[in-house]
């Protein structure tokens, strides 16, 4: 099980467009193939960069207003949001490699 924390619609405002350091949002869902093989790497991610980066999890098929308000129309889509903006945007399953370099300005 991932150790990302879950976040939903009602939690989404506060967990991440007012944190105070960048998140890793991993819009996913339950029954998308791609989106379990890139929820490991994002595990890894979050632990090797703590100190600097947050990294959730949005379930589009429970969370869809978050989903639609941010045009999510292909998982796994990886958003970075800083300063309660996006950031960098990522669709599709890459390897750790490929997501660490597209990501590097956010991992410290």
């Amino acid at each position: 099980m991932s150790n990302a924390k879950a976040v939903t619609d009602a939690s989404f405002e506060e967990d991440v467009l007012k944190s105070d350091r960048p998140v890793i949002v991993d819009f996913w869902a339950e029954w998308c193939g791609p989106c379990r093989m890139v929820g490991p790497i994002l595990d890894q991610i979050a632990e090797e960069h703590a100190e600097s980066v947050d990294v959730v999890k949005l379930n589009v098929d429970e969370n869809g207003e978050t989903a639609a308000k941010y045009g999510i129309t292909s998982i796994p889509a990886i958003y970075v949001f800083k300063d309660g903006e996006v950031a960098k945007t990522s669709v599709g399953a890459k390897p750790k490699a490929a997501l660490e370099k597209e990501f590097a300005d956010f991992l410290g």
